[in-house]
């Protein structure tokens, strides 16, 4: 939950902070809120993406930015305890006897591998088949935060651009008007700031905070896969509850072994 909120915090602080100095300087709602450079730099980036990812993985973009800053969690603690649960009563009324308590748990994977168990399958295959799967995983979460982090190398380039571009007016109209080469120059730095802006408090965190979902997803398949492993192989439910605990953060493990 801390996680969650402290995203959209650190958001709108980096606003805050970068914004609330820029008016505080004096700057103006109309000069910040420039169409042209808005249009430069984001519709050149978006342009960029989808000329290089195509439009099909473009448009899953905003579900990617919703899966970034609203995650799904996964409560490995209560996952442990299911499987020290199940362990018990499998030592005591067989393997089979368990079937019926898969539905506690709440992810797909642990639920799919301890079928595998019940069903008979040996130590290898399942090893090999939750490779499989967690290989599956890894690539397609790193071609979505790849996304991210190239639309974090096209902004600033987008930025330059829209600034050349507008240095380029304000040379060609040298001698005219002041006023409309103020506004050109405007122009010009407006892009390079929207350019820096979007890649470091827009692109590039949502790459990291995918990176995150990634790590505690694959953390999660590991515990589950590390389980199975241990209730295929017979052992006492103390060891596995020993070997998972020991997968946990220090302060998880201390929590884990008081209770």
């Amino acid at each position: 939950m801390m996680t969650k909120f402290g995203t959209t915090i650190g958001l709108f602080l980096g606003v805050f902070s970068i914004f609330g100095a820029f008016f505080l300087e004096g700057g103006s709602f109309q000069a910040l809120f420039i169409l042209s450079s808005l249009l430069i730099v984001f519709g050149g980036t978006f342009a960029a993406i989808i000329m290089g990812f195509g439009l099909d993985k473009f448009v899953t973009i905003p579900q990617l930015i919703k899966l970034a800053y609203v995650p799904r969690s996964y409560d490995v603690n209560k996952m442990i305890s299911t499987f020290i649960e199940i362990s018990i009563k499998a030592r005591k009324e067989g393997l089979l006897s368990v079937e019926k308590d898969l539905r506690k748990f709440e992810d797909l994977f642990p639920r799919k591998m301890t079928k595998f168990v019940l069903d008979g399958t040996d130590a290898e295959s399942i090893q090999l088949l939750a490779s499989l799967e967690m290989k599956a995983m890894q690539e397609r979460h790193y071609s979505n935060m790849f996304i991210f982090t190239k639309m974090g190398g096209y902004a600033p380039t987008m930025g330059i651009i829209g600034t050349v571009m507008g240095l380029i007016m304000t040379l060609a109209n040298a001698g005219t008007d002041p006023n409309h080469l103020i506004k050109n120059i405007a122009t010009a730095f407006i892009a390079t700031l929207w350019g820096v802006f979007s890649t470091n408090l827009i692109w590039l965190p949502i790459g990291d905070r995918l990176k995150r979902c990634h790590l505690e997803e694959k953390h999660m398949m590991e515990i589950s896969l590390e389980a199975v492993l241990t209730l295929q192989s017979g052992e006492i439910p103390s060891i596995m509850k020993a070997r998972l605990i020991g997968m946990l953060p220090q302060k998880d493990q201390r929590e884990k072994l008081a209770a």
